[in-house]
Formats: C-alpha cells, structure tokens, sequence
C-alpha cells in the first residue's frame, strides 16, 4: 500500500498487541483502550503533519475514537475515512466469538477473506485464529460512546458491495458523527474490498485532501 500512496504522504500503521512484531504481548480487546493507544503514538509524530486516518472493519470504529480523542486534545485530523463497518451507534454486539474454532473459522473463511491454501494450512489457522478471534471480540463488544461530541473533519464511508457484514442502508449514519462533509462511496469486492485496485482507493481518499504546503500522513 505504500507505494501506492501520493509522493508526500507518509504512511503509519497501528500496530495492535498480539499482532505483528507485538506478538508476545497479550492482545487489547477494547476498542477505546486501542483508541487511547494509538492516539498517544501520533500526537508525538511530527507535529505539522496532518492526519488521515483510516481504519477498516473493526478498525474504523478504532479510527473514529482516535478521531475523537484526538479532536479533544487539539490535534484534529483532516479527515476520517471508515471502510466496511457499521456506524458508532449500531456497531457492536453478536456472539461470533464465543464459536469453537472449527466454527469460528469456517464463519471467518466464508467472508471470502481467507485464500484456499491458507485456509487448509493447519499451522497457519492456529496462528491466525487467536488474532482473528480478538479482532472479532473487539468488535463485538464495542459500545457506543453516549453523547459524543461531533467531529468537525470530513468523513468518507467506503462500502464494499455485497459486504454480508454491513447494512448498506445504515451507513448514511456515519455522516452524523461529523458537522463536515460526508460521502458513502461504493466499490466492488465486499467486505475486503480494500484489497482490489488500492491505486484507485489511494487516489480517491486523498482527492478530497487539501493541504497547502504540507506534507499529508495517513494512518490506518
């Protein structure tokens, strides 16, 4: 994705415990605790340099209490662009994660996220299942935060057509989480639609960032 990214964009990745080189750490299944987290981390990045952020499925509810954490600390993101994920008020609940791993696994490969070899290699489930299951609690144990301030920075809602994981009819909601502007912008390849044509999502979520004469960052 980063090569894919304009010339003076930057791109930072949250790093969850229990992923990636966090691996050893015990992993954070509250969505405000990894809000918290991540937020602490950009606000010692350079300070001139505006934030995008982006997070996809589970990840855009992250994103949008980073967004809020960090518009109350007076660093305010240029834009918030969620992906995939119901809106704040109707996200959260299901009990997909209390499957046994046979279960939870076959529910996981038919979102068609999982290629055919990784899902029959045996070794690589019991790696990825822990992770998966995380993510999946995470997400269904968010709650709503009551009465929050509205963002002021514009938001972009993408929908991958097809999603079995979202409602589309609900995600004109997001728009209400910002007094800026607000779009639901449709791609094919459902819920992991951020992995077909990346130039052309690249393209499309910094066409509406105008930054004079600074250097733009994106977070996912």
């Amino acid at each position: 994705m980063a090569s894919e990214l304009p010339a003076q964009a930057e791109l930072v990745v949250a790093q969850y415990p229990g992923r990636g080189d966090r691996f050893a750490e015990s992993a954070v299944e509250d969505v405000r605790r990894m809000a918290s987290s991540v937020s602490a981390e950009l606000v010692t990045l350079e300070p001139h340099a505006p934030l995008l952020l982006f997070g996809h499925s589970f990840g855009a509810l992250v994103a949008y209490e980073t967004a809020l954490v960090l518009q109350r600390s007076g660093v305010r993101p240029v834009q918030l662009v969620v992906s995939a994920s119901p809106p704040p008020r109707l996200a959260g609940g299901g009990e997909t994660h209390l499957h046994d791993d046979d279960e939870l696994w076959s529910i996981v490969c038919g979102y068609g996220g999982v290629e055919p070899e990784i899902a029959a290699d045996a070794d690589l489930r019991e790696v990825l299942l822990p992770i998966l299951r995380s993510d999946i609690r995470a997400n269904e144990l968010y709650e709503p935060p009551v009465n929050p301030p509205s963002l002021d920075c514009p938001v972009i809602c993408y929908h991958g057509i097809g999603d079995p994981l979202v409602n589309e009819s609900e995600l004109v909601e997001w728009g209400e989480v910002t007094t800026g502007s607000f779009s639901v912008r449709r791609r094919s390849g459902g819920h992991f639609h951020v992995f077909s044509a990346v130039g052309d999502l690249l393209e499309d979520v910094f066409a509406d960032v105008a930054i004079d004469g600074l250097r733009r960052r994106a977070v996912s």
